[in-house]
């Protein structure tokens, strides 16, 4: 839902922290070459102003929640004079951003308006980018089946309940992980923290960045009880991967 909730008066939805002022989770990744976004959820166009961003060459999907592709329609300025904007997900994912935004591949819904121009195309494999490698696999969201991704030393993982099997190998050996936790404790759909930290502990990133908090977590006091290679993730942060 955001932080601050929506009617709340916590003590972490009234915080002058802007660490504890948290929009729907996505991440903007800038290469020499190109700049992908992963996941386009409602607060995009704020997200996008704030980062001063002009271009996106692709986007991933994790999956067809609203809070992971309700901006998918605000990608029409930059799509408006090109192109149509490559969009990668699985292909439950895609069929759902489809039905969704089924005016934007209505070539007659426009009229003088405009839609974004979307293409949709499923992976199941791994794929480049330009020169970029990208290895999707299934994590495990409550009774859904979403997708991670690895990106050279990047592991990006968003609204997990459980890791599979097969998705550990594909954590190994990372710079940087970017993991949900979204409370202290457990959650049908979602790792707390503490399952979050175990997982990290088995998979040994470089650093770990937890992602998808919600207003239970106040940023300063939950960062003082983390690892020292464990950081709370907060809007505007900027992060170098080597590799």
């Amino acid at each position: 839902m955001g932080v601050p909730v929506i009617g709340c008066a916590c003590g972490v939805c009234t915080s002058t922290d802007p660490r504890n002022r948290r929009t729907r989770t996505a991440a903007l990744l800038r290469m020499a070459e190109r700049q992908i976004l992963i996941d386009a959820g409602p607060d995009f166009r704020t997200q996008a102003l704030a980062a001063g961003m002009n271009r996106v060459d692709a986007i991933l999907i994790t999956h067809a929640h609203f809070d992971h592709i309700a901006g998918l329609d605000d990608l029409r300025p930059l799509t408006m004079y090109g192109a149509a904007m490559p969009i990668y997900g699985s292909p439950q994912t895609l069929a759902a951003v489809r039905e969704r935004f089924a005016y934007a591949f209505d070539v007659s819904s426009s009229h003088g308006s405009t839609r974004p121009g979307l293409d949709l195309l499923p992976v199941e494999a791994p794929f480049q980018i330009g020169a970029t490698a990208i290895v999707p696999f299934d994590v495990l969201h409550g009774t859904w089946t979403i997708t991670g991704y690895r990106i050279g030393g990047l592991g990006y993982v968003t609204d997990a309940s459980e890791l599979p099997p097969a998705a550990w190998a594909h954590l190994e050996n990372l710079d940087v992980l970017v993991l949900n936790a979204l409370r202290q404790t457990p959650h049908p759909t979602h790792l707390s923290i503490p399952q979050a930290l175990d997982v990290i502990a088995q998979l040994r990133p470089r650093e770990a960045y937890l992602v998808h908090m919600n207003h239970s977590i106040e940023h300063a006091a939950t960062q003082a009880t983390l690892p020292p290679n464990v950081f709370l993730a907060y809007d505007g942060l900027e992060v170098e991967i080597m590799n």
